[in-house]
C-alpha cells in the first residue's frame, strides 16, 4: 500500500536521473517542481513512461487510476494502487500492465500504524541514505464522455512486503533498480512479470514522524524529520480494505 509520498527532486532533476526527455507541461505548473513532502491521491506527479517513438518521456498524471467505463473521475473507486497478484487479469489494469507500464520517481513513502491509545501513527520509509526510489506504475489516459478532454492517469503497482517493512505494513510499493526500469517500460522485450516480486532486503530505513502528517493538507520539510523519542516497529499487521486494489 502506498496513500502517500514525498518528492524533493524536480522534475528536471529527475529527468536527468532516468534519462528521459522533460514535457514542457512542467513549465506551466511551477508548483511542480518544488519540494512536496506530502504527495496526495488525485495530485499531479512526475511519472516516466514511453513516447509514441519509445523514447523515455517524463510528464505530469494523476495520481488515481481512472478505468475506460468510468463517465467521471469520481465515479467508482479512488485507485491509487495496483495489487501486483493477478493485475494481468484485472479488468481495470490488463491493457495497462500490457502495454503502458510507467515508472514513478519519489524521495520516500509513509505508511501508518494503529496503537492502542495513541491512534494513527505515521512511518517514513525511504532507500538507505536518501536515494531516490523509482516505484513501478501503470498508466492510462482516459476521456471524459461529456467533454471529450483528455486525462492521463496513473497508479502505483504494489506486492508483498518484505521481513524488514512487514511490522509496519503488509503492503509495499514495487520499486525497482535502474538496471530493471528499461524491463519495466517495455524496452527490452518481454518478461516483465519476473520483476512482481518483493523488494529485496536491505534497501530501506524508516522512522516514526510527527502526527502532523495525519493532516490532509500539512506541508513542509519538519513531515520527515524522525520523533525525538524511540519508537519501535509494532508487529505485523493483518491485511485491510485499503488494500483491495
Amino acid at each position: 500500500m502506498c496513500g502517500r509520498f514525498f518528492l524533493t527532486q524536480g522534475p528536471a532533476e529527475l529527468a536527468g536521473l532516468v534519462q528521459a526527455r522533460l514535457d514542457p507541461a512542467f513549465e506551466e505548473r511551477p508548483e511542480l517542481a518544488a519540494q512536496r513532502f506530502n504527495i496526495r491521491p488525485t495530485q499531479k506527479i512526475p511519472v516516466l513512461r514511453r513516447d509514441v517513438e519509445g523514447g523515455r518521456f517524463l510528464t505530469p498524471m494523476r495520481w488515481g487510476f481512472i478505468p475506460a467505463w468510468y463517465e467521471a473521475p469520481g465515479a467508482g473507486p479512488l485507485i491509487i494502487n495496483a495489487r501486483s497478484e493477478g493485475i494481468a487479469e484485472k479488468p481495470s489494469f490488463r491493457e495497462a500492465v500490457r502495454r503502458t507500464r510507467c515508472l514513478i520517481p519519489t524521495s520516500g513513502f509513509y505508511e501508518w500504524t494503529e496503537s492502542a491509545g495513541k491512534g494513527a501513527e505515521p512511518w517514513l520509509v525511504r532507500r538507505k541514505g536518501g536515494a531516490p526510489m523509482v516505484m513501478a506504475g501503470v498508466w492510462r489516459e482516459w476521456t471524459d464522455p461529456a467533454s471529450g478532454e483528455k486525462l492521463q492517469t496513473c497508479a502505483i503497482v504494489t506486492t508483498e512486503a518484505n521481513a524488514e517493512l512487514a511490522p509496519i505494513h503488509h503492503r509495499s510499493p514495487l520499486w525497482l533498480a535502474p538496471e530493471r526500469w528499461g524491463l519495466w517500460l517495455g524496452e527490452e522485450g518481454h518478461g516483465a512479470a519476473r520483476l512482481m516480486a518483493p523488494p529485496p532486503l536491505g534497501e530501506i530505513e524508516f522512522w516514526r514522524v510527527s502526527t502532523a502528517l495525519n493532516k490532509r493538507d500539512a506541508e513542509g520539510e519538519d513531515l520527515t524529520a524522525p520523533l525525538k523519542e524511540e519508537a519501535e516497529a509494532p508487529e505485523p499487521r493483518p491485511p485491510d480494505q485499503a488494500s483491495l486494489f
